[in-house]
């Protein structure tokens, strides 16, 4: 009969089953794709910072001052820790109770070092990989009597990568300061990831904060850092640059400037004990003579700043440097109109982060 259509063999449904289902998941995809362009965090090259408790020291040339960095590792990556971005399988790397036990670790050192001036990174704030904990309040809640300031530099709303998926990311540095923040702002740094992938990024900035010294038109400026870690080096050399141009136009004023962070990179002038092993990440080098005389670069190489993600520590047959990827990373470039007193990297095993703190002494030369 005319019009009549012939069944379908079994391998031609099996075919347009097939068929739907990868127009569909073609479809969800489009479409998560162009929910994260919609909602993909586009700071300004400048923002403005809050400032945010209460601060009434105040600060003159002479004083000596100690100063604390240390990237916390969003408070999940103790030494029970794995990554998959560092060769690890882990992505979910803490239950609540540990990074509870991980962020009381890290308030409880911040308050024994007691600095007048704290750089943290990787703070979370509204995270899923932190269980929605706010970080940066914690940290707060233990420092009374600063000043403090955070910058976002990592915002996502949701990352669908891998399974099980890192989720939402709300993070950023935050700097706390016993002398009152006169002024912060957020500069942002180049980001070396194109679309799509810079969907699920950073972008990395630097939180420049401004404090008046008593009787004098100098500034003390505290720069909060932390430079790019896995793109293939020309994002941290285009950062490096944009940081060298900052901080050499503060050091012309005369100001006294202390930048801080996680570099991802271990200064030129460093003797590096640490060589980098078979298959595991390579950190960066800046090269200290790109930059002019008005900065001193300060890096601990006695005790790592940092561990590789690719094993958990406390299960690891053997953690000799032979054995076991560490990296000198975290330090700070200071300006020559300070004297450094001293400078250490704690040796707390890594217990409560993938990251040891730095402590430096400096004193503000009279001018």
């Amino acid at each position: 009969m005319a019009g009549t259509t012939k069944p379908l063999k079994t391998w031609q449904k099996v075919l347009r089953v097939i068929l739907i289902i990868i127009i569909c998941i073609a479809l969800v995809f489009v479409a998560f794709l162009g929910f994260l362009t919609v909602t993909e965090y586009k700071p300004a090259d400048r923002e403005p910072l809050n400032v945010s408790g209460s601060s009434s020291q105040e600060i003159s040339e002479g004083d000596q001052i100690t100063a604390m960095t240390w990237n916390i590792g969003y408070g999940a990556l103790g030494d029970n820790a794995d990554f998959f971005m560092d060769g690890g399988s882990s992505v979910k790397t803490a239950d609540k109770d540990r990074l509870n036990e991980n962020m009381k670790g890290i308030t409880d050192e911040i308050q024994a070092v007691d600095p007048d001036v704290g750089f943290f990174q990787e703070v979370d704030q509204d995270s899923t990989r932190s269980h929605h904990v706010d970080e940066s309040k914690m940290l707060s809640n233990s420092l009374s009597g600063y000043n403090s300031t955070f910058a976002t530099n990592f915002k996502v709303a949701w990352i669908p990568y891998p399974l099980p998926m890192i989720g939402k990311v709300s993070s950023g540095i935050q700097t706390f300061s016993r002398y009152q923040i006169a002024d912060a702002t957020r500069i942002q740094l180049p980001c070396p990831f194109s679309w799509p992938v810079r969907l699920g990024n950073l972008k990395r900035c630097l939180a420049v904060n401004r404090v008046k010294l008593e009787n004098s038109d100098k500034e003390l400026v505290l720069v909060n850092l932390h430079l790019e870690a896995y793109d293939n080096g020309e994002g941290k050399k285009k950062q490096t640059a944009m940081l060298r141009n900052i901080l050499q136009q503060e050091t012309e004023k005369g100001n006294y400037v202390i930048a801080a962070g996680d570099f991802n990179q271990i200064f030129s002038n460093v003797e590096n004990p640490y060589p980098v092993l078979d298959g595991m990440w390579k950190a960066g080098a800046i090269d200290t003579s790109d930059f002019n005389d008005s900065l001193q670069f300060c890096m601990d190489n006695s005790t790592p700043s940092c561990r590789s993600l690719d094993r958990a520590l406390d299960t690891a047959k053997s953690t000799s440097p032979d054995k076991f990827q560490y990296y000198i990373i975290d330090g700070f470039i200071v300006s020559s109109n300070i004297t450094v007193d001293s400078l250490q990297t704690q040796d707390l095993g890594f217990k409560n982060s993938d990251h040891n703190p730095v402590v430096i002494k400096l004193t503000l030369n009279e001018q």
